[in-house]
């Protein structure tokens, strides 16, 4: 991965997951709506000074958002942070750097 770049979206995995978990009361918050199901289903990734994940999550139906998430590097204990949220996406709509 280089850094400063993303890389290519790849297939969710439980970490990415745990990610989602943490940070879905915010995006909740900041769509202003609840989501019955929240599951991610693919991702790019960001190395700057921590990790900025871009997320695409399945929230029923036909509907998605991608979230960007940023998470600190080990060190600072912080959790993952929602720092951007997009709604009304689809299962095509690709995960591009917001």
């Amino acid at each position: 991965m280089m850094c400063g770049g993303c890389n290519a979206a790849t297939e969710a995995n439980e970490e990415i997951q745990k990610i989602c978990d943490s940070v879905k009361a915010d995006a909740e918050a900041k769509a202003g709506k609840t989501y019955e199901m929240f599951t991610a289903k693919s991702f790019t990734s960001q190395v700057v000074a921590g990790t900025n994940y871009f997320i695409k999550v399945h929230v029923g139906g036909e509907d998605h958002v991608h979230l960007r998430v940023f998470k600190s590097l080990p060190h600072t204990g912080k959790e993952p942070e929602l720092t951007g949220i997009q709604c009304s996406k689809s299962h095509q709509d690709p995960i591009e750097y917001f």
